[in-house]
């Protein structure tokens, strides 16, 4: 291939593609380690290597770890002379806790535990972690230690709480996640909490080292009052946990002062209304009154944009700046994700942007002296990459280059940002994108994307399905409308306890404006979305026969069988409002779900499902699809073995093409 010719993406370049992820900046700033993941196309299994590149960018990315396997979570010992991470190098079933000397050289395991890491951090003094660590059950280690119970496989499960599912993990292990402290050295390990009812998760070092801050929820029934969650303590040599009082509500991803007198955490303002903004509060290290630092100023603090090119890098907790007057925390924002820094002076709340370039920052660090950071940095071009920043001048710099070879190969249509009005006057926000070589003055058919959550936003970031399908000759246009995050509260809870209302409006506002386009033909338009993109596009077509194909992914077709299939169980009343459950409110449940409307629909749709979607169960879509048959519309039904909610994003790769290709085939019987 010449260096001016160029190629449509493919459904296949999936397997290319690399993901850059948690990079993490050493004390002294010299050295920024990460994660890349890439797959095996003979297997189909993703592998996980760590990468380092001096900060400075003087020399390229260079391996770190080598292998097939998963090494991920790096972290620096706090005199910067090592890092730990896990990896399943040894048994790919069974992670553990490495060490690596940073000058070279093998790592050494420090940890043989059975069961599972959810993650570790360094003691201040760097010879003990803590861990969130949850064991393997008896039974799940009795079958494997004999062969003919292996073979046999579970007889039964037996479940006496909500939580006994989750999607992506499968039916959860009897056992609860508890707080352990592990010697560095000898591998030590020591059990600080223990119990079957309550789980204690995101253990954090105060700064002395002598305790352990945690979060758990210890109400009564915790499964059913989520929201429950208090700050404890416990002493890191062991002994008993203690609450710190603090407001009612859900709290998570804590931090703690430089001079341990005080806790930010993220929390809402209201137990359930999932709605809300999180917001930063302060309270002090021995409980007390909390201060809400961020209420004013009406912003998502906390990562919710989509994409199926991520990485899957959590967001870190509140930073503290060395002298405790600043927290450093990302934010949802309008389709950005900036770096804010917040004061915490009572007397000048305010905050300043660090970060606030077009794209997302997906996780951040610094270095001890606070001069440099570190970030995961992504927009339109291509996967979140490492970058760095200076904080006295601002200055960043791209530090690596994954995918930007293929991607060079790459015709890529042009992107257009717009702002628009829906029925009501309410300003929205959009982009369409039209096809590689786009001849104004042609018609041509056009696809609408509909993002899950819906507490979520569409933003400046890399999606391969929508190159894909612009590349097959489609405009394709996707927006934010009300019910998604990044553009205030009450944007994000108009639709709360009336979902298919306004959101619906904002929708068809958004189809309107595009069909007026000159370039688009108004015979070939075409509708998609998963989860409640899945849930708008089964509304959608009962509700309309605008569209002449659908393709409906891991829908919400019936909010009265969602409540208890889901792995959130009673979840329904948390994320779209009901305030009854649904023998109570039956009536309610009823009218915000597609099915009730399912009679009207006329387009030709195809249903995708994961098989083990615990989420949205396949019920879901198979009631869409049966009521479909019933009524005589073209329909087909895609069922993904094996696979999780998140197949589109995180599934395996052959399944990922195979669900793309499905798509394009639908849409090119009925679009051209």
């Amino acid at each position: 291939m010449s260096k001016t010719e160029k190629r449509p993406i493919t459904a296949e370049d999936l397997y290319q593609i690399e993901l850059v992820s948690d990079p993490q900046l050493s004390p002294d700033g010299a050295h920024i380690i990460f994660g890349v993941t890439r797959v095996d196309r003979k297997t189909e299994k993703k592998f996980t290597n760590l990468w380092l590149v001096p900060s400075d960018g003087s020399s390229p990315p260079r391996q770190f770890t080598y292998g097939d396997q998963s090494d991920t979570q790096p972290r620096w010992s706090p005199d910067g002379r090592s890092i730990a991470f896990l990896s399943n190098r040894k048994d790919e079933k069974q992670s553990q806790i490495y060490i690596i000397p940073l000058n070279g050289g093998e790592a050494r395991p420090v940890t043989e535990m059975e069961g599972s890491f959810a993650n570790f951090t360094w003691s201040p003094d760097g010879r003990t972690f803590a861990t969130q660590f949850r064991q393997k059950d008896e039974a799940a280690i009795e079958r494997e230690k004999d062969e003919q119970k292996k073979k046999l496989g579970v007889v039964s499960r037996h479940f006496t709480t909500l939580n006994y599912k989750a999607d992506g993990s499968g039916y959860l292990p009897e056992e609860k996640w508890h707080i352990w402290t592990i010697d560095a050295a000898s591998g030590e390990a020591t059990q600080l909490t223990e119990g079957d009812k309550f789980d204690e998760v995101q253990p954090q070092w105060t700064p002395d080292g002598r305790s352990l801050i945690f979060i758990s929820n210890r109400d009564p029934q915790p499964d059913i009052n989520w929201d429950q969650t208090e700050l404890y303590r416990v002493p890191a040599e062991g002994g008993e946990m203690a609450l710190i009082p603090s407001q009612e509500g859900r709290k998570y991803n804590h931090s703690i002062s430089p001079d341990g007198a005080w806790i930010a955490y993220m929390g809402r303002k209201q137990k359930g209304h999932w709605y809300q903004n999180d917001c930063i509060y302060l309270v002090p290290a021995g409980g007390g009154e909390a201060r809400n630092l961020t209420d004013e100023f009406d912003l998502h603090l906390s990562t919710a944009t989509l994409t199926d090119v991520g990485s899957g890098t959590p967001q870190p907790p509140p930073t503290w700046s060395k002298d405790g007057r600043t927290l450093y925390i990302l934010a949802t924002e309008k389709a950005d994700q900036p770096m804010l820094a917040f004061n915490t002076d009572p007397d000048a709340p305010g905050y300043k942007r660090i970060i606030d370039d077009d794209g997302l920052v997906a996780s951040f660090s610094l270095d001890d002296a606070q001069q440099t950071i570190a970030y995961l940095w992504g927009d339109f071009s291509g996967p979140a990459q490492v970058r760095v920043c200076q904080m006295d001048s601002g200055d960043t710099k791209t530090l690596t280059k994954f995918n930007n070879d293929w991607l060079a190969e790459i015709e890529t249509g042009k992107i257009e940002e717009v702002w628009f009005k829906s029925k009501d006057g309410t300003d929205l926000h959009g982009w369409i994108m039209t096809p590689p070589g786009f001849d104004p003055n042609k018609k041509y058919p056009s696809i609408l994307e509909i993002h899950g959550g819906p507490q979520t936003q569409y933003g400046r970031a890399y999606f391969h399905e929508i190159n894909l399908l612009a590349a097959q000759g489609y405009v394709v246009y996707w927006s934010n409308p009300r019910g998604s995050q990044g553009y205030g509260e009450d944007f994000a809870g108009a639709i709360y306890n009336c979902w298919g209302t306004v959101d619906y409006d904002d929708v068809m506002a958004w189809a309107d404006y595009v069909e007026k386009l000159p370039y688009i033909d108004t015979e070939r338009m075409g509708v998609t979305g998963g989860s409640y993109g899945g849930y708008m596009t089964s509304l959608i077509i009962g509700k309309t026969d605008r569209f002449k194909a659908a393709v409906a992914q891991r829908v919400v077709s019936n909010f009265i069988s969602f409540y208890g299939s889901s792995d959130m169980n009673i979840g329904a009343e948390y994320l779209f409002g009901a305030e009854q459950p649904p023998w109570d409110d039956l009536e309610n449940y009823w009218k915000q779900s597609p099915m009730a409307y399912i009679g009207n629909a006329k387009t030709p749709t195809m249903l995708i499902h994961s098989e083990r979607d615990f989420r949205c169960d396949k019920e879901q879509g198979e009631q869409v699809f049966v009521a479909l048959k019933k009524l005589g519309v073209d329909t087909e039904m895609i069922l993904f073995p094996e696979e999780s909610h998140g197949l589109s994003r995180a599934g395996r790769t052959d399944r990922r093409i195979e669900r793309l290709s499905h798509m394009i085939r639908w849409f090119e019987t009925y679009l051209k």
